[in-house]
């Protein structure tokens, strides 16, 4: 009898947790009304779309894990889909906003060479670097292509279990998606700059094209030493900050008359780097995918990219700018990690494109 009452108290708890996680999943997932600084087009129609069609891209969104979306076209608000205002974890669209700041302090003189090796700026790590790894240069970190093979924060379990052996590859001969790259990159940024990237960011980025909900109080370091003494920089961040990062992208980093990030570097640091095997649509630049498959490089789309179905698309060719976002801080998000593959994701971003009218 114990038993059986133990058992039925456990179900309920369970299916408290559930039902409070659905309302919290609902209430976040319903359409803003907050104000906003960004205009909207009056008329899908009238701006050149087609309304079925872009109804049909919704219903498709409806249907796999995506919690907010937004398309901004002529640098105005096309359609926005479920919360687009709640800052939640950015994940690998990180490290496309460190390539920003790079980009800035590159121009200004107080970013390094690229051909500047870890040996040169004294960068190691415990495991100490071999001499091999340490003739890795800026530029192979930018590409992913280091041939560091260390372990490192936020590492998924893909990418410890597809991680080379050490030394099996010399520097800027072989891609693999490495956070110890990345890494090491927040780490020389602060050292060069004798600054805080995301201080910078704030200052440099956020501030100066309007972002309407970035904090520094959603920036921070995660330490993870059993792994490696350089941490990952983790920015929480909105969908429509998300688009308000890729129109200044669209605009060759130009804001309202005043040049951001150099749009020399916005060209090379788009521009693909890295072949990416494993990847049958994108290569890779300088913390950027870079289309290299129809029909999205005859587009010239390039994208910033994070776990579970994050993605900033420029699309040029279109004045188009995509955001999708998966909301990985709500509570269901634990027990379901209900996300979105890149499969879903580029099915979404194509059912968008065919709403384009050619007429």
């Amino acid at each position: 009898m114990i038993l059986l009452f133990n058992k039925i108290i456990g179900l309920l708890i369970i299916i408290i947790v559930i039902l409070v996680g659905m309302f919290i999943y609902v209430y976040y997932s319903m359409e803003s009304d907050q104000s906003t600084t960004w205009e909207f087009h009056e008329s899908v129609h009238d701006a050149g779309w087609n309304p079925d069609a872009l109804e049909q891209a919704r219903r498709y969104y409806d249907s796999i894990n995506s919690t907010s979306a937004m398309a901004i076209y002529e640098g105005k608000v096309l359609f926005s889909w479920g919360d687009v205002t709640k800052s939640t974890n950015a994940h690998s669209v990180r490290k496309s906003f460190l390539s920003a700041l790079i980009g800035i302090e590159k121009e200004k003189g107080g970013f390094p060479p690229l051909d500047k090796s870890l040996e040169d700026l004294s960068i190691d790590d415990n495991p100490p670097l071999n001499p091999l790894e340490k003739q890795a240069e800026l530029q192979h970190l930018l590409t992913s292509t280091s041939g560091v093979y260390l372990p490192a924060g936020e590492e998924s379990w893909g990418m410890r279990r597809a991680r080379p052996n050490r030394s099996s590859h010399l520097p800027g001969h072989f891609y693999y998606y490495n956070n110890w790259d990345f890494n090491v990159l927040g780490t020389i940024y602060n050292q060069a700059t004798e600054s805080d990237l995301f201080e910078d960011f704030q200052r440099n980025i956020a501030e100066p094209i309007g972002m309407e909900d970035f904090q520094l109080s959603h920036t921070h370091y995660k330490y993870e030493n059993r792994r490696s003494t350089h941490p990952s920089y983790l920015f929480r961040m909105s969908a429509r900050d998300f688009a308000r990062f890729g129109q200044l992208y669209l605009q060759e980093g130009k804001w309202e008359g005043e040049q951001i990030v150099p749009k020399k570097w916005i060209k090379e640091s788009t521009s693909d780097h890295a072949e990416v095997p494993s990847n049958s649509l994108f290569d890779y630049g300088y913390l950027w995918w870079v289309a290299t498959e129809s029909p999205f490089s005859d587009l010239d789309m390039y994208s910033a990219v994070g776990r579970y179905g994050q993605s900033i698309d420029i699309i040029p060719e279109l004045d188009l700018v995509f955001v999708n976002r998966v909301d990985s801080n709500r509570l269901t998000f634990g027990i379901t990690r209900s996300s979105v593959n890149e499969l879903q994701r580029m099915q979404l971003l194509q059912l968008i494109l065919d709403a384009k009218r050619t007429e």
